[in-house]
């Protein structure tokens, strides 16, 4: 954290809106240097075993609270709110919004990206494929399909909820992964409010083709979704528009990456043959592949990295993909109850040498990467 006092020259701002919390973070844009930040927790609607939604409207007064009270931060910091000088957003990829273009409500909850409640659809979709294979539409968009992608979160919205597919029908909708909800809202909503989403995470609905890196007819064909609801594809980094209301009324809204490309490119892995891990509320590896697309033969998804400007070139990545990660110390602290808080489970652990052929495999979403089986669960077994 920055020290008080100190002149740090132009700043830039990070809204990172995760699964568990969202953030926004103040940095020093020549040193790259964290110098504030405010956090706050996100809370999980379970409707049923295996769904899980969020409430739009608390993901989007959590963003302006964390930029609120971050800003307020820099005060203590002697730091001038005018040396902030532009924002990014950096989001839970698949997550699902739909709203209603007039009002700004949203039409449902947003259904996140490890929900389950799509797996009878997603069983439908690929029997409809020719040999009932799951990796029908990888050529075109890179991915299985599988529940963790938002065109599937979608269909299931179209054909359960009916206030959604009374806007789709009135032409009243608007479906977009949180960065778009977020844009959408932040540069205005309803008065003039752009729609739009960048190629990271525009690559993870299932609709995108991973060449032409535009929304592609043939699969919105497949799961008979309209492709007028679509926000509009851009870059990772351009001025998509700018905050109008708050502190930082009037700053440009200039980056937007998917959280895991936004890790990648954190790590500054921009040489063909990097990679990244993280650990969160799952666990994803992304290992740059350059400029082509690699299709995988062992169940990775091909998937696009990022492309740091319009004119710039598209780099891709073969990712990795574990559903829950740090999601099971949380199941261990507030479901099994074995520790009290999370940073309990490491000295719990050296308590024992070994796990004595005990294994825990978390699967309380399936089995991601490379199994992409959504009826596996969670089992402990060997005791």
């Amino acid at each position: 954290m920055a020290a008080a006092g100190r002149s740090w020259g132009p700043l830039v701002g990070a809204v990172d809106q995760g699964t568990s919390s969202t953030r926004f973070l103040i940095f020093a844009s020549n040193s790259a240097e964290l110098l504030t930040y405010h956090q706050t927790e996100i809370h999980s609607v379970l409707p049923k075993e295996g769904w899980v939604e969020q409430d739009p409207m608390e993901i989007l007064a959590s963003v302006y609270e964390c930029i609120e009270k971050a800003v307020a931060n820099t005060r203590d910091l002697g730091i001038d709110v005018n040396d902030i000088k532009a924002i990014g957003i950096t989001n839970q990829r698949e997550t699902t919004v739909v709203w209603d273009k007039h009002t700004g409500e949203p039409l449902h909850n947003a259904i996140v990206w490890l929900d389950l409640r799509t797996a009878e659809t997603v069983n439908r979709l690929i029997d409809s494929t020719p040999r009932k294979n799951k990796e029908h539409l990888k050529p075109l968009c890179g991915l299985p399909l599988a529940t963790y992608f938002s065109a599937v979160k979608l269909r299931w919205l179209l054909d359960n909820s009916e206030k959604v597919a009374q806007a789709v029908r009135e032409g009243r909708a608007m479906f977009g992964t949180v960065d778009s909800w977020l844009l959408w809202n932040l540069t205005g909503g309803v008065n003039g409010g752009v729609h739009v989403t960048d190629v990271t995470n525009a690559s993870r609905t299932m609709l995108l083709n991973i060449h032409t890196q535009q929304w592609d007819a043939s699969l919105c064909k497949f799961f008979s979704l309209p492709m007028t609801i679509l926000p509009e594809i851009k870059s990772s980094s351009e001025i998509y528009g700018y905050m109008v209301q708050g502190v930082l009324k009037g700053l440009p809204i200039s980056g937007c990456l998917g959280d895991q490309s936004a890790a990648l490119v954190g790590q500054c892995c921009f040489t063909r043959g990097s990679a990244k891990n993280t650990y969160g509320t799952g666990c994803f590896l992304l290992y740059n592949t350059g400029t082509e697309p690699i299709p995988s033969e062992h169940g990775l998804l091909t998937t696009i990295a990022y492309k740091l400007g319009k004119d710039k070139p598209t780099f891709y990545a073969l990712e990795g993909s574990v559903a829950i990660a740090g999601e099971c110390v949380k199941w261990l602290r507030d479901n099994l109850g074995i520790i009290q808080k999370s940073s309990d489970i490491e000295a719990l652990a050296a308590t024992v040498p070994d796990t004595a052929g005990t294994h825990f495999v978390p699967a309380f979403s399936g089995l991601f990467a490379p199994y992409w089986q959504s009826d596996a669960r969670g089992i402990i077994c060997g005791l």
